[in-house]
């Protein structure tokens, strides 16, 4: 596998990139020592969503969507504390 040094990587990186991407990948090295192995990328496979995993799991209160009312009330549209 073709190695590198970071300053022609820095220098070459359009071009070095481009041939990783066709498949030659190579290693990038600081004092000879390797860094990063620049490989091609094959994308990932899409997560699926899985609705309804914590049915049963949880409880969702009845009065869910009033909870804290009067709080939130009492700070913006309360009455006024002068």
């Amino acid at each position: 596998m073709r190695t590198v040094n970071i300053h022609e990587a820095k220098t070459h990186l359009s071009r070095l990139v481009r041939e990783a991407a066709q498949g030659r990948p190579f290693v990038i090295t600081r004092a000879g020592k390797p860094l990063v192995k620049v490989i091609p990328y094959h994308g990932e496979k899409p997560t699926t969503r899985r609705l309804g995993f914590m049915k049963g799991e949880i409880e969702v209160p009845d009065d869910f969507d009033e909870m804290g009312a009067e709080a939130i009330e009492a700070m913006f549209g309360g009455e006024d504390e002068r």
